[in-house]
């Protein structure tokens, strides 16, 4: 049976490519709002860490209607980070649009992306977005996505794949390069010709593959999935099996049935074959599930996710001022809320650590566990992250490391700069194309080697480069790369720092903490210009005497601190250094606090690499 009412797509780019604007005035002209309706930009990107950082981070789901059509559209991110929120809803859909930059052309996760939707045979229509802005290259652009499209080795039909010209801001498409559009009519018109309608085996028996988790106080957790046969009613008893691991077929019942329509979610009787659909009532559903009749629990192959590349340490906070600030601060809590993320993230691993407080969290980059730890920390948690580290592989009996490959665009005249660090890092120059006054650079580079790189970058480029990373796969161990170069100013006494003793600690170096703050024994307050540490008082009061002396009490002029984000800490800090994540609070500091035993510590460490 083919379903003649319904579409399911997924839009898939690069990060700022403009998916979600796309969305948004594909929601406006699908008659979702009323006339007079105040809608707000971005619409999907419902939390508020995407709204703040301006990207989306989790998939979501919508659903407008065209014709007596209706279209599920699935809006997914575009940060190589996230990759794992794309890979796995690619199954609940028939066909993408693809969406490219009229300027950028493809991007590294524009490749990533499309090489998994080509992969599971789905329809492409490439939508050229943003051919208002001045710099467009349109017939550029469209050479390259078709170069791409071979390299990654679509069959005819992906090859004469449709192309539309969109302004997702403006609401316009045409698929004349040419003829500006006046509506997104000409794109609904090639979604409803060109997109395969779902089909399957309406009489057959219930299979439901899980995609997707959401979880709701009132209800419990809730299962996101296609209907890949068969039909399914509230209240019908049902089994849940996993094609992936021998965990015996569990019954339960639907307690509730709903369909995404527009930005809520519709209550239903009964769903059939191809429709997207959420439901609550199994306790222990998981992404990969499959929910099927009682009497044929036939479980459906789920995507094979790509592997984490990188590793941090998530601890208990074990520094003087732990519990001050947040809610949750033990280690039965911690444990609790990071094996419920995995349940979520498919692309999260979390182990135990070597410690009983300590646990290991792995993922496939610096913002996908800073954005983990961010959340914590909204939601009241308190703890320590190390430095990230690199998953490596044993490969043939090769040791092994993951390699990034790194696209840059650069002004012209900081190119030697970029060229110089990302040399001294073990990378290998690709290519090197001018356009204009910018320079497209493309190097390989292990992936250990870009940490902390990008605030250099942006130093080095004037805050005008932009950098783009992809993983590209494991390659031999290139040997130790020095990341940092700098050393910490660490505070050798507990207490409140004061103007005077900071203004001479800031001779030292950079300070990363202003006058009148709490500081304790081991706590970094600034970066020393020299590789070495070095221990020093912020706290130290001026002495004073009942002599009055000409320019005694002459103003303290202070440097302002550099204030840390999160993602700056996890690229500043050094193997023996810890982030102190608090709500209120990121503070930097030392594993060891005291300063004569790190000391001896650090002894200890330099006789053993002598002998």
């Amino acid at each position: 049976m083919q379903r003649q009412d319904l579409r399911n797509i997924a839009i898939i780019a690069h990060v700022d490519h403009g998916k979600t604007t796309l969305v948004d005035e594909l929601l406006k002209q699908g008659g979702i709002y009323r006339e007079n309706q105040t809608t707000e930009d971005r619409v999907m990107d419902s939390n508020d860490l995407e709204r703040e950082r301006g990207i989306t981070i989790l998939a979501k789901n919508t659903a407008v209607h065209y014709k007596d059509i209706k279209i599920n559209i699935i809006d997914t991110p575009g940060h190589a980070d996230f990759g794992g929120e794309v890979e796995r809803i690619l199954k609940m859909v028939n066909g993408v649009l693809l969406l490219v930059d009229a300027a950028e052309g493809p991007m590294p996760q524009t490749r990533f992306v499309l090489e998994k939707a080509l992969s599971l045979n789905h329809r492409v229509i490439v939508v050229i977005n943003k051919i208002d802005k001045p710099d467009a290259r349109l017939g550029e652009v469209e050479d390259e996505v078709l170069e791409l499209l071979l390299e990654l080795g679509a069959n005819d039909e992906q090859l004469e794949s449709p192309m539309v010209y969109c302004s997702g801001r403006a609401g316009t498409a045409s698929l004349d390069a040419d003829v500006q559009g006046t509506d997104l009519i000409p794109l609904f018109d090639k979604i409803v010709d060109y997109m395969p309608c779902p089909e399957g085996d309406e009489n057959g028996d219930l299979q439901l593959l899980v995609s997707s988790i959401d979880y709701n106080d009132y209800v419990g957790r809730i299962g996101i999935g296609r209907i890949e046969r068969g039909s399914i009613k509230q209240n019908q008893e049902v089994a849940i099996c996993n094609y992936h691991t021998n965990v015996p077929v569990k019954k339960t019942r639907v307690v509730s049935l709903y369909q995404i329509d527009g930005l809520s979610r519709v209550p239903v009787e009964s769903a059939n074959v191809g429709d997207i659909i959420c439901f609550s009532g199994a306790e222990n559903i998981n992404i990969g599930d499959t929910v099927t009749a009682v009497q044929n629990p036939e479980p459906l192959e789920f995507v094979k996710v790509s592997e984490p590349t990188m590793e941090m340490t998530f601890s208990v906070n074990d520094s003087p001022f732990a519990g001050r600030e947040g809610k949750f601060v033990t280690s039965r809590q911690l444990r609790d809320r990071l094996y419920k993320e995995i349940l979520k993230d498919v692309s999260l691993r979390v182990s135990d650590g070597e410690t009983m407080d300590s646990f290991k969290v792995a993922g496939r980059g610096e913002m996908h566990l800073s954005i983990l730890i961010e959340n914590m920390r909204r939601e009241g948690y308190e703890l320590c992250c190390s430095t990230p580290r690199v998953l490596f592989k044993e490969i043939d009996g090769v040791k092994c490391e993951p390699m990034e490959k790194v696209t840059l665009d650069v002004p012209d005249e900081y190119v030697g700069a970029v060229v110089e660090k990302l040399g001294q890092r073990k990378g290998d120059l690709l290519e090197m194309n001018l356009r204009g006054n910018r320079m497209k650079i493309e190097y390989l580079i292990p992936a250990r080697g870009l940490f902390g790189y990008r605030s250099e970058f942006l130093t080095d480029t004037h805050g005008e480069g932009i950098l783009n990373t992809l993983f590209d796969g494991y390659a031999p161990y290139r040997g130790e790369i020095q990341m940092r170069f700098t050393g910490s100013l660490v505070a050798s006494e507990n207490g409140e720092t004061t103007s005077y003793g900071l203004y001479n600690t800031q001779e030292r170096g950079n300070m990363f903490i202003g006058p009148a703050t709490p500081v304790y024994e081991g706590m970094i307050v600034g970066e020393n210009p020299k590789a070495e540490d070095i221990a020093v008082n912020p706290c130290k009061k001026k002495q004073l005497t009942a002599i009055r002396s000409a320019g005694a009490d002459e103003a303290l002029r202070l440097v302002p601190p550099v204030v840390f984000s999160l993602e700056q800490a996890i690229e500043f800090i050094a193997d023996d250094e810890l982030i102190e994540v608090t709500p209120k609070s990121i503070r930097l500091r030392k594993r060891i606090l005291n300063t004569e035993l790190r000391l001896k510590a650090k002894s200890k460490q330099k006789k053993g690499l002598v002998e």
